[in-house]
């Protein structure tokens, strides 16, 4: 398998997908890494041909934590190979049969899924963070460490819920929405805006 980026997050999503007995041997990266703790093989860019080839031949995940840059990087593969990422769902976390679960996905150690969720291409559920039941996590968004979604929520496209964030049940996420560290959400929250605080409250648009 093929690791695309290769710093901390990296390592989580390798974790996550070695915790089931599968074995990275390559990563691709714009430079070489000075650290290399899973002493894997240099491929260059993802856009590199020889990349490109070992993209084709082997399964891939991109460990990319940056939002965007994660989608960008994901459709460019996808397009050049005709090939989506496989998902990293480590061993530990509780995922419900009912779930739906896109491309590209790392749900980290000791995350739960319920039932009736959708989870998009690219979302990251973090390390114990709680998906209830019946939400819709829409493509390309990040639910950080310890975040909480009660059921029936709609995060959107690109956005991010913080470290032990909270949001209350029935609530509506925009897209490219930051949900700052240990908030509470009651209220909707528009696109694009920035949240913080217990309640909520949004700082900008």
């Amino acid at each position: 398998m093929i690791i695309v980026g290769y710093s901390g997050h990296a390592h989580v999503c390798i974790e996550a997908i070695e915790s089931h007995g599968k074995t990275i041997k390559y990563y691709c990266e714009n430079v070489l890494k000075d650290v290399n703790p899973y002493k894997l093989e240099f491929l260059g860019s993802e856009k590199e041909e020889r990349a490109i080839g070992k993209l084709k031949e082997l399964n891939y995940f991109v460990g990319i934590g940056n939002n965007k840059i994660r989608e960008s990087v994901i459709k460019q593969i996808s397009e050049s190979i005709g090939k989506k990422p496989i998902n990293a769902i480590h061993k530990s976390s509780v995922v419900s049969k009912s779930a739906r679960i896109g491309h590209g996905v790392l749900i980290a150690a000791r995350a739960v899924i319920n039932p009736q969720t959708i989870i998009e291409d690219g979302v990251i559920i973090n390390t114990n963070a709680t998906v209830e039941h019946e939400n819709i996590i829409k493509a390309f968004s990040h639910l950080a460490p310890g975040a909480v979604l009660c059921g029936n929520i709609s995060v959107g496209k690109n956005s991010f819920v913080g470290a032990n964030a909270v949001v209350k049940e029935g609530i509506n996420i925009g897209d490219n929405v930051t949900i700052g560290a240990g908030s509470v959400i009651i209220k909707d929250v528009p696109d694009n805006a920035t949240v913080v605080g217990n309640p909520g409250k949004i700082l900008k648009l």
